[in-house]
Parts: structure tokens; sequence; C-alpha cells
């Protein structure tokens, strides 16, 4: 599975949290300026080479739907965060961002015990 670009991202989102729709049902979703139904509809159709999506056809429109779930994509950007920023390390990313956010002893133990459950 291949990283997505940021554009291709932001579309994967909407995707993602309708699981099917159309391209003006995604435009609808991005952010002030809206990009041109072409450039979104040309994003779809990598989305779709990249076997992210798939779609219904109904005559000449298409329903969108997603393949990868976004589980799976976090794992792979969790995955080449860890190995391209912290050496494959989870305990230098963990250190990190205890020292980056403040974060103390007891929300670590409060969020490993939330998460074994």
């Amino acid at each position: 599975m291949k990283e997505l670009t940021k554009a291709e991202e932001q579309i994967m989102l909407v995707v993602w949290e309708k699981q099917q729709c159309f391209v003006k049902e995604i435009i609808a979703e991005l952010p002030e300026p809206k990009p041109a139904y072409n450039t979104v509809s040309t994003i779809v159709r990598i989305l779709e080479k990249k076997e992210f999506v798939s779609y219904k056809a109904y005559g000449k429109t298409h329903q969108y739907y997603p393949i990868i779930s976004k589980d799976e994509y976090m794992k792979l950007k969790t995955n080449n965060l860890v190995t391209n920023f912290f050496g494959g390390s989870v305990e230098a990313m963990m250190s990190f961002f205890v020292k980056e956010k403040n974060i103390d002893i007891n929300e670590i133990d409060d969020l490993l015990k939330n998460n074994t459950k």
C-alpha cells in the first residue's frame, strides 16, 4: 500500500466518513475554497488506481466507497513515522511525545489501561 498525497488523504477522509459518496458529496465536505469538480474527480480516479476506492456505476455517475480501511492506512502511516523519524523505535517516539506534549506518567498509564481492555 502506498502513502497518499495531502490532497488524496483529504478526499479519503471524506470517503471513509461517508462510506459511499459521489464526487459532488465529496466536494461539499471539503473546506473553502472548494476545488473544481474535475480536480476531485481526477484525484478519486487516482485513488481507484492506487486501490483505495472502488465504485458502483449508475450510468455515467459513479458512487465511490473505500476498499482500504482508515485503520489499515493509519497503521501504515504510523509504521512509516516510527521508521523514518524514530529509527524504528516506538520508545523513542513515545519519549518525543512525552517531552513535546508534557504528558505525565499518569496520562500514559491511563492510555495504556484504556487500550488494553
